[in-house]
């Protein structure tokens, strides 16, 4: 049974992502109880075998290749919640693309050499990356929000219909669950942002590594949440331009969970700061 369930891979529940979504692209202009169904269980099997796969090869998510999958499965859950919660909203069509465009980033844009990185104590490396993982779940939510705010608002500005029978949240609803996502992400990021810090400069040499791509990355997408916090509080800002915003602070955030770590791959002994072979 083990060995069965190393043999999942990333197109095992790639795959069942992808039909559950022409599933629920369909139901957009059939919308029958059939195919509703055909895509609970497709996304059923897709989570119950991402879920699997993370648990038998755990990848890092310190790595880009974890932190990508692991984002992916956080959206995963938050799809398959929404669709039996609220099962006339077009919830799904938005969401299952941003899950299965990070199981693609994943799978060709990160190198192998990329997959393995050690920072140090394992206790605060994991609480970094959990903080620095739900941060990027939260501006996941906020871009999702956004797209959503964006296709309400051009419908109801032009009178058009809603998607078959399914129909979005309020433009309201989707200005506050944008709202609520960024202000739970920035504090996430603000104490990972800390935190990796910390171990950067005890274990890697700060001094050394902060103008990394991954550093300096991470340190602009803490800024553009700042600015995005306060054009959202303390100055007069249409939703539609903090919705491009939001959008743009996702891509950012891609970016730099993209880019590899300046430490990845580092021999462990030097690490944890034992000495290696050679070293006084």
């Amino acid at each position: 049974m083990s060995d069965l369930l190393r043999h999942i891979s990333t197109s095992c529940f790639g795959a069942s992502y992808l039909l559950a979504f022409g599933c629920e692209l369909a139901r957009t202009r059939w919308p029958l109880p059939s195919l509703r169904w055909a895509a609970l269980v497709l996304g059923g099997i897709g989570l119950f075998t991402h879920s699997v796969f993370l648990a038998v090869h755990h990848p890092s998510p310190a790595a880009a290749y974890g932190a990508t999958l692991a984002v992916a499965w956080v959206l995963a859950v938050f799809y398959l919640y929404g669709s039996l919660h609220a099962p006339r909203r077009a919830w799904a069509v938005f969401v299952l693309p941003m899950v299965l465009g990070l199981v693609a980033l994943a799978v060709f844009a990160v190198s192998p050499a990329d997959k393995t990185v050690v920072l140090g104590d394992k206790l605060w490396a994991a609480l970094h990356g959990v903080l620095v993982l739900l941060a990027a779940v939260g501006v996941s939510v906020g871009c999702i929000a956004s797209v959503m705010y964006l296709i309400q608002s051009d419908r109801l500005r032009r009178k058009r219909p809603p998607l078959g029978r399914m129909n979005l949240l309020s433009l309201e609803r989707l200005e506050a669950m944008n709202r609520r996502a960024v202000n739970a992400a920035f504090p996430l990021l603000t104490l990972g942002l800390l935190l990796g810090g910390v171990l950067l400069r005890q274990y890697h040499g700060l001094a050394d590594n902060w103008l990394s791509l991954k550093v300096l990355g991470t340190v602009g997408l803490w800024g553009v949440f700042g600015v995005l916090l306060y054009l959202r509080y303390s100055a007069t800002v249409s939703g539609r331009r903090l919705a491009w915003l939001t959008i743009g602070t996702f891509g950012l955030m891609l970016a730099v969970l993209l880019a590899a770590h300046p430490f990845a791959n580092e021999p462990r002994a030097q690490a944890s700061g034992a000495p290696t072979e050679g070293s006084p």
